[in-house]
């Protein structure tokens, strides 16, 4: 067994307690939240919720979860993230997978140029006046098309391509495979964790962005819900309204209100994460180291 000194034991405890540290101040605020969302309209009031819900009840989240608005913002959020995620997938591999094959002329020009757009880029006034020139004002299209493809995301995939061993590629060429059923029967089952993880990413972005609904749309039909999360934040008039609105309801708060809010704009990717984790270190890994 393997003698640890104690200068090294002390280091582990002190590590291991600043760790500790760095994940109960992200965890704490979360359970305010929650337990918010799960309180009684007297006992937030009161100021007595603290990590543990008081006058336990389901009534703030119920009211989310049935309120039309919330439900609308939810299916245009779920919309931009489902397509968007799909397509940003397709043309970041359509990007990577050529880009990955170095004996093709003219690939370095071409690689330059999409890092360059990682450095540089035309700014906001430039961008916003395209979408407006493309009439995708008010459009979930203003959404979508700027987020296709992310450089870093291609990049990844691109190093997780030049890591596959080329003699499969040279194995079904030989056996007189086209190009396009080599990629749709060998690379594509292949890339399985990279898939995985960017399109953990790309959900992410996709599922969290608020700036560009707030620069690109005004109807409130087309808001997503990051939008309408932080217009019932932030707007006094959505507490008037939330307050007309509850009059029926005894325990429910605008500020309960805003915190199930909060708790069920989360969940969906909450519930994605566990299912693409066993993919995502893994394809970190291959996709950003070259060995």
């Amino acid at each position: 067994m393997r003698h640890i000194r104690a200068g090294d034991r002390v280091l582990d405890i002190v590590v291991y307690a600043w760790l500790a540290l760095c994940a109960l101040a992200c965890l704490l605020p979360f359970l305010n939240v929650l337990s918010k969302s799960l309180s009684a309209n007297w006992a937030i009031v009161s100021g007595q919720v603290g990590l543990w819900p008081v006058g336990f009840t389901f009534e703030n989240l119920y009211f989310v979860m049935t309120d039309s608005t919330f439900l609308r913002a939810l299916g245009v959020s779920a919309f931009v993230t489902v397509v968007g995620t799909l397509g940003a997938i397709l043309f970041t591999a359509v990007a990577a997978y050529p880009l990955s094959k170095k004996h093709l002329p003219g690939i370095k020009p071409i690689l330059f140029a999409y890092v360059f757009t990682m450095l540089f880029n035309g700014g906001l006034i430039p961008n916003y006046l395209l979408i407006k020139s493309l009439g995708l004002m008010n459009n979930l299209g203003a959404l979508i098309l700027p987020g296709l493809i992310n450089v870093f995301n291609m990049l990844l995939m691109k190093n997780y391509y030049e890591n596959l061993p080329e003699s499969l590629e040279e194995s079904a060429k030989l056996e007189g495979a086209s190009n396009l059923r080599i990629v749709l029967r060998i690379i594509i089952p292949l890339s399985a964790p990279v898939f995985a993880t960017i399109s953990l990413f790309y959900a992410v972005a996709f599922w969290s962005d608020w700036f560009h609904p707030l620069l690109y749309i005004t109807d409130p039909s087309l808001k997503p819900l990051q939008l309408y999360l932080r217009d019932i934040v932030l707007e006094a008039s959505d507490e008037s309204r939330l307050t007309q609105s509850i009059d029926n309801l005894l325990n429910v708060s605008p500020e309960g209100i805003r915190n199930a809010t909060i708790i069920v704009s989360t969940l969906p990717i909450l519930l994605v994460y566990p299912m693409l984790q066993k993919y995502f270190i893994k394809g970190i890994l291959i996709g950003s180291v070259k060995g």
